[in-house]
């Protein structure tokens, strides 16, 4: 009966080896237990699986299958990788990234050496977080059919109509301020986000979640992540908390989270 390697994470060899015991952390399998293999300045922390209980086809099986496995399994690897990354400078993988052997693992690493190395230097003194934005859209709506000097324009325009034409032209007014709204929603979150890149590494937009997702009474409006210098955490959720302030008597509403393990900034195939 073989043997698969379950892999959470890769971190440099001189964090792992300042650290002795390593952290002990239970595996993919609820039995064995996390190790780290050293394969020179990179250090990779696996499990073992049963090859036959852990094969391809059974996981995808269970995937596609087994909604309270796959929640169970997911749940358990998100909160491995934060453990680790509590403790080292980690590239974490993705959910369920299984090698056959430690040599397919280590050929896989040194296929892609000196892409990992830079990742983990990269990575080091540096920190992602997470910004999402979300709005009351009946209050924007109303800010923008008061305000707004295109609803203002067709507003005047079809109040010299008969009444038979306004009705008809009014539908026409409520199309008109979805679009605004969208380009007001747009246009403060691309704001914000250039303001809040200025004090990142890196940034990057993301897809937002429906509220069956997040649970939320608001539209969410924008989701982004940024790599920020360890320096500059107190100032970019002080520009949040500001940001907050002025802008949620207007519909607006913001959450900041951090630090999270490095998912958007690290790749390793």
């Amino acid at each position: 009966m073989g043997e698969l390697l379950y892999l959470y994470g890769l971190i440099p060899t001189k964090e792992a080896a300042a650290i002795e015991p390593f952290p002990s952390y239970k595996g993919f399998d609820g039995e064995h237990s996390l190790y780290p293999i050293a394969f020179d300045q990179v250090t990779a922390v696996v499990s073992k699986l049963d090859a036959e209980t852990y094969s391809e086809k059974v996981i995808q099986e269970k995937m596609e299958q087994d909604m309270s496995w796959l929640q169970e399994k997911a749940f358990h690897h998100h909160e491995t990788v934060a453990a680790l990354y509590e403790e080292f400078t980690i590239i974490p993988l993705k959910f369920c990234t299984i090698y056959k052997s430690e040599e397919s693992l280590q050929a896989a690493i040194e296929i892609n050496k000196e892409k990992i190395e830079n990742s983990l230097t990269l990575l080091q003194g540096n920190e992602e977080w997470n910004v999402k934005i979300y709005c009351d859209d009946t209050e924007l709506k109303k800010g923008i059919s008061e305000t707004n000097e295109s609803v203002k324009a067709k507003k005047e325009e079809i109040s010299h109509l008969s009444p038979g034409r306004q009705f008809f032209e009014k539908k026409k007014i409520d199309q008109l301020i979805e679009r605004e709204l969208e380009l007001h929603k747009n246009k403060v979150c691309e704001e914000i986000h250039d303001k809040l890149k200025e004090l990142s590494l890196y940034d990057s937009v993301k897809k937002n979640w429906s509220k069956d997702v997040t649970g939320a009474a608001e539209q969410m409006a924008w989701n982004s992540v940024f790599l920020l210098p360890s320096l500059q955490i107190t100032k970019f959720v002080n520009e949040i908390e500001e940001l907050q302030q002025k802008l949620e008597n207007k519909g607006w509403k913001f959450e900041v989270t951090g630090p999270w393990p490095p998912y958007h900034f690290s790749s390793f195939a």
